[in-house]
């Protein structure tokens, strides 16, 4: 129905009911449909505003995409709270859920990954701090070790505790109490980089403790010094606790008391003429020099913020988060919202910032660019402390709110670019292909191994983007192992038989990795599920199966099509054709592991379940088990002698 024939909405009536409390309110259209959710700390008059003046012989002050809301409204529904806090977190809550057709919506279904550190350290004292000496030089470890390592047997590894060796570890969810956690961090590459770079100066482990427990000699990590193999021994209780507590300390931004301790160290294994390991301490300080000086910010505090700015223009905007923990920058993070036009600065952060920390450890301090009225409260509430908002920063807060608006600049710039090249390539290739209106290509992909665990991918193209949230896989059995076109019928006819019953939306053109006998297949399943007439594209290589050499087969014509290397269509094909074939062969992958680990075990005649998990633990995963020896395997519980040697023939 137009929105010119909808009964209109008589909202004087529904006004003169509203109360002057707090509250939220929600925007109802045709057949019930949430149109927008706001609060308000006063619901009569922040409903009223969209009504007055809207319509009649004055011109109306709201944007064009609200007025354009306003005309829709069949039904507002409205919900009182205690307090404008309590109504924010309302409306954030049902923005997330109900995801509004006129909200600002950013999207962010992933949680912030953590750094995590299993444990409790042991605080133990060092010279840098006026405590006991160095270690014995009869013990290893990462910045304390300093010569051979303890003797140690397999009985004595069976008896370690791995609680007594914190772990380091990649976390995301809701950080456990009982372990240090450290972030959150922007993005899973700042935590790996986290990771290695501890590992390197402190060789902390990284196993599972199920491996951890039952290792009977050090993996590739103690070799390339990255571990110092508490597993087996290497390290002294105290040395591990100690290098676990500096670690500690460096990830707390107390990096100049870390170098400092290791200053010292260094300084006394010169002075006892110990070279070797005092060129181990200099690298160590040059490398926590050297990732100090990669900081763009470098606070005098080891104060938490978040630093965010946004920028708007021509309809697009992007919000930037950076994140400063322990006085230093963890990086950033770019957010490009959705259903931003018309609208101004302190509206942008004002949604984001309410959407994003809804759930999410609050830092004690934001740096904004402009007044968002009522947030402090807010997240003061939700925090359960005091939370500083700062919009007029000064010194170093200014720096670092300068950058995170001119990292804003640049990835909006770098988005538009992106989306102008998309759009040119569309143009190009719906020019190249005769086709007017082409947006939506979905692309599909046959991978296996001689016919072994055979699966389809579709991706699917659209927006100007990759949309990986609409991927799917289809695990093809009950046909000829190898046959591909059995396997592309048996995908093409579950994807396109549910949208033929009305589930899903039909793109606008369908690739096919393959030559004139895949598009044949699919030109006939299409057809007899009534879609003949959708575009088709066979890809496949040239004779020499270079990128740039590739023919395009197009249903009824019998010589390909081929385009130049350089041309913007052919680019577009290859971008959606290789994230197809990335997509089915890392699903291949991983289903053929998952049924080459299960089925070496359970062949062998005496490993059940049970059996087969111990071993598995026992030996960190099938690898481990196939490398091991007899002897290692005898020593598992419940694998006698005899088993063991048949375990061992069956796998080699």
């Amino acid at each position: 129905m137009d929105a010119a024939e909808q009964p209109r909405f008589d909202h004087k009536t529904f006004l003169a009911g509203l109360p002057n409390l707090p509250g939220v309110y929600r925007m109802l259209g045709e057949a019930g449909a949430v149109l927008y959710v706001g609060k308000a700390r006063d619901l009569k008059k922040r409903v009223s505003s969209y009504f007055q003046r809207s319509g009649g012989a004055r011109k109306s002050d709201l944007s064009p995409r609200i007025a354009h809301m306003v005309a829709r409204i069949q039904e507002i529904q409205t919900t009182v709270t205690r307090t404008e806090a309590e109504a924010l977190l309302l409306e954030n809550n049902l923005i997330k859920s109900l995801a509004p057709k006129y909200n600002i919506l950013f999207r962010d279904d992933k949680s912030y990954p953590y750094l995590q550190l299993t444990g409790h350290a042991r605080p133990v004292s060092s010279p840098a701090t006026g405590g006991a000496s160095l270690p014995s030089p009869a013990c290893g470890g990462g910045v304390g070790g300093e010569g051979k390592a303890p003797e140690t047997g397999a009985k004595h590894c069976e008896a370690l505790d791995p609680g007594r060796f914190p772990r380091l570890a990649f976390f995301r969810g809701t950080p456990d109490k009982q372990h240090r956690t450290f972030g959150p961090f922007p993005n899973s590459l700042a935590v790996r980089e986290s990771i290695q770079i501890l590992q390197k100066v402190f060789r902390l482990r990284t196993c599972e403790d199920s491996v951890f427990s039952n290792r009977s000699r050090p993996c590739l990590l103690f070799q390339i010094r990255r571990c110092s193999a508490p597993c087996v021994g290497k390290v002294s209780d105290a040395d591990y606790a100690r290098d676990a507590a500096m670690a500690e300390m460096f990830l707390n931004g107390k990096d100049n008391e870390v170098i400092g301790e290791i200053s010292v160290r260094m300084e006394a294994a010169a002075a006892e003429l110990r070279f070797e390991q005092a060129a181990v301490f200099r690298d160590q300080i040059q490398a926590l020099s050297a990732v100090r000086a990669r900081q763009f910010v470098e606070s005098r505090s080891n104060q938490d913020a978040d630093i965010i700015a946004g920028v708007i223009r021509g309809g697009v905007a992007c919000v930037y988060l950076g994140m400063v923990r322990g006085g230093r920058s963890l990086g950033g993070r770019s957010f490009f919202p959705s259903h931003v036009e018309g609208v101004d600065l302190p509206t942008l952060l004002e949604a984001f910032a309410g959407q994003h920390y809804v759930g999410r450890p609050i830092p004690a301090t934001l740096v904004l660019e402009c007044e968002v009225e009522g947030l402090a409260e807010w997240l003061s509430e939700q925090a359960g402390r005091r939370v500083n908002i700062v919009t007029h920063p000064q010194e170093e807060r200014r720096i670092w709110l300068e950058m995170a608006r001119k990292n804003a600049e640049l990835a909006l710039a770098t988005r538009e670019g992106l989306r102008e090249n998309q759009a040119n390539r569309l143009a190009a290739l719906n020019e190249a292909l005769g086709e007017e209106g082409i947006a939506r290509i979905e692309c599909f992909d046959v991978s296996h191994t001689m016919g072994e665990a055979t699966v389809v991918s579709a991706v699917v193209f659209d927006h100007g983007a990759m949309q990986s949230s609409e991927y799917r896989r289809y695990n093809v059995t009950g046909i000829t192992p190898g046959d591909d076109y059995a396997a592309m019928r048996n995908a093409l006819e579950r994807r396109y038989g549910k949208i033929a019953e009305g589930e899903g939306k039909l793109p606008d053109l369908l690739l096919i990795d393959g030559g004139k006998g895949q598009l044949h297949m699919a030109v006939d399943v299409l057809t007899e599920l009534g879609m003949g007439n959708l575009p088709m594209v066979g890809v496949a290589k040239g004779v020499e199966r270079k990128a740039g050499m590739e023919q395009l087969f197009l249903p009824g014509e019998v010589e390909p099509l081929r385009l130049a290397s350089d041309h913007p269509a052919l680019h577009l094909i290859q971008q959606v054709r290789d994230e197809a074939h990335r997509f089915a062969i890392t699903g291949h992958r991983a289903k053929r592991a998952k049924a080459r680990t299960q089925s070496s075990l359970q062949d062998i005649a005496g490993i059940g379940g049970k059996r087969r998990q111990k071993l598995l633990q026992t030996f960190g995963g099938l690898r481990g088990v196939v490398d091991a020896g007899v002897e290692e395997l005898a020593q598992v519980e419940g694998i006698s002698r005899e088993l063991a040697e048949r375990i061992y023939r069956e796998l080699h």
